[in-house]
């Protein structure tokens, strides 16, 4: 828990928990979103994802690469009983906007849920679905004011680019690219997905050999499970 007393900005560490939580921060309301991670395979190497470069005017992870998605609207809880199939309906309609692509709401897989705690930034509540690249995709259209480019790329290769300097992505993205990398084919991915349980993942700071680490849980299917929090990016 955060200690009372502490200027802002300071860390305390809770001796129960082994958890570090900045002083100061205060939690508003999660927003309900989704994000969709289109895998197309290939004839040869691992599946190319659908991923867009956010505008840097946006209040939100301004310039940084991310799966297409979004806020749920009130229009996706149509035919929707619960909060993950009116997810798993904006996510589709997020992806048709923002790319020009058309994904059947059918062919989605729950992969994780992501909702970030005690930072100051706005704070959504994500949840993200797998599905195939469907046949005869054509050109992609990026939807002007929200995508600079939407593009197709390998976790890898997209890895790579974040690491040269040539890409940004924030902490969630980057973790789900490297659970990504592992996989050789749209069906190994799924079948990961479906062996691992999907539970909000709301990121801790913890003290790991005297420095402040962003960490994740390690039962949930992801390689890397922390990074320094200095070179951690969460918005």
């Amino acid at each position: 828990m955060v200690k009372a007393g502490l200027p802002s900005g300071r860390l305390a560490f809770s001796f129960g928990s082994c958890r570090l939580i900045s002083a100061g921060m205060t939690d508003s309301e999660a927003i309900p979103a989704a994000t969709l991670v289109v895998l197309r395979d290939g004839e040869t190497g691992p599946p190319d994802l659908l991923m867009v470069e956010r505008p840097r005017t946006m209040a939100f992870a301004a310039g940084a690469v991310v799966f297409p998605g979004g806020r749920i609207d009130a229009a996706d809880w149509d035919g929707a009983d619960t909060l993950e199939q009116a997810a798993a309906r904006a996510a589709v309609r997020e992806t048709a906007e923002e790319t020009g692509l058309d994904v059947a709401l059918d062919s989605l897989v729950p992969f994780a849920r992501w909702r970030p705690d005690n930072v100051r930034h706005r704070r959504f509540d994500t949840f993200f679905f797998l599905a195939p690249g469907p046949p005869d995709v054509g050109p992609l259209r990026p939807q002007p004011g929200e995508c600079e480019r939407a593009l197709w790329t390998s976790a890898a290769a997209m890895l790579d680019d974040i690491a040269a300097g040539r890409a940004a992505a924030i902490f969630p993205t980057i973790r789900n690219l490297e659970r990504l990398a592992q996989f050789g084919s749209y069906t190994q991915a799924r079948d990961h997905a479906l062996a691992h349980p999907v539970e909000i993942i709301s990121p801790w700071i913890e003290d790991r050999g005297g420095e402040p680490h962003l960490v994740i849980p390690d039962h949930l299917g992801y390689p890397v499970t922390s990074e320094r929090l200095d070179r951690a990016l969460r918005a």
